[in-house]
């Protein structure tokens, strides 16, 4: 691939248009906001000015709803060898280009499962792919070189290729991230009218949970609109498991020991299968999860701490699989967790300990 058009310049086409800039493809850059367009293109992610002529690759990197007008216009207009999407769901699109009548055998629908809670060409990065599963969706129709440019195009952003059907795609991500966006809006939402002091004792539980809750809101109204189906299905077993645990607590606040009993096993039996299912998310690098001790230390808020420790698990000879902090409330200081394989606990707890590190138990 030596010249690509990136129509799109949001956080994932400037991001892939970075990537392909950075590995010497002549990148071309369209949006329907010229400014945004003239942002990417001072960040380093190609130029704004339009191709010459047919390009190697057009990449559509627009809302889904816009999707299928946007390949229909530049597959109409010659604008490239080969032509695939970026957008979150599959099975719409293609349907709708289908009914447009267009030659589906330059196209490939894709879907690249990295983002970001933050939008836009400034929220983009060059690695942003790095590692990631990038998915694409080949059907009989699909041309042998459209299929070869999209496997280059992965290549250069340092993604992982997963081949699936469209559909089945639009149900895997209703499940692993349409649904999980709109739990932790949901959760988020609790704290919005909630006691100043009850705010004031959030931990690092609620963090995680609600992290992606600062999403931009209209960009996942265009992704929830175009595949509410799947997702409305996730939310109604999310719902009735909900149900479920609603009866098991008002039985355990009973003052019958009956029901009491039959209400911790209620609980009892949804949080094993939360365990069941957390223990089937990937670990490290995609691989099989692995089960890590935790080193928990006291850190102090100031510049060099962080370099301080690591360098001192360094010297023990200790890989830091994991790590994540939690911050105290009303102190300069936190506490940092360090997930290390279990053999290598006593070496990293004698260095710390040696090197003053104060340990929490």
């Amino acid at each position: 691939m030596r010249t690509a058009l990136v129509i799109g310049t949001g956080l994932i086409g400037t991001s892939a248009a970075l990537a392909l800039a950075g590995r010497g493809v002549h990148v071309h850059l369209v949006d329907h906001d010229p400014a945004q367009a003239e942002t990417a293109a001072a960040l380093g992610a190609g130029t704004d000015r339009a191709p010459e002529g047919p390009v190697d690759l057009a990449i559509v990197a627009v809302p889904p709803a816009h999707v299928a007008a946007t390949l229909a216009e530049a597959i109409r207009g010659g604008a490239a060898r080969g032509y695939l999407d970026v957008a979150s769901v599959k099975g719409g699109p293609r349907r709708e280009l289908e009914a447009l009548g267009v030659d589906l055998t330059t196209y490939l629908g894709t879907h690249p499962m990295a983002g970001r809670e933050r939008s836009g060409p400034l929220a983009a990065t060059a690695d942003l792919f790095e590692g990631r599963p990038w998915v694409l969706t080949p059907t009989r129709d699909t041309d042998t070189e459209v299929l070869n440019l999209a496997l280059e195009l992965v290549a250069l952003c340092r993604a992982v290729p997963v081949v699936m059907d469209a559909d089945a795609h639009d149900r895997a991500v209703a499940l692993v991230s349409h649904t999980p966006q709109l739990v932790s809006s949901m959760v988020a939402a609790r704290l919005r009218d909630a006691d100043e002091t009850a705010v004031r004792l959030c931990g690092q539980g609620i963090r995680d949970v609600t992290r992606i809750a600062a999403s931009d809101p209209r960009m996942w109204i265009d992704i929830l609109s175009a595949n509410p189906g799947p997702v409305a299905d996730v939310l109604a077993a999310v719902a009735a498991d909900l149900e479920g645990t609603v009866r098991a607590l008002r039985a355990l606040d009973s003052g019958d020991a009956d029901r009491r009993e039959d209400g911790a096993a209620g609980i009892e039996d949804v949080l094993r299968r939360g365990n069941a299912g957390r223990v089937r998310v990937p670990g490290k690098h995609g691989s099989a999860p692995t089960v890590y001790e935790t080193v928990t230390v006291l850190i102090g808020d100031q510049p060099g701490e962080l370099a301080r420790i690591f360098a001192d698990a360094g010297r023990a000879g200790v890989n830091i699989e994991d790590v994540r902090i939690e911050h105290a409330a009303g102190q300069q200081a936190g506490h940092i967790q360090l997930m290390v394989e279990p053999s290598a606990v006593p070496a990293l707890i004698e260095t710390f300990q040696e090197r003053g590190w104060s340990l929490r138990q």
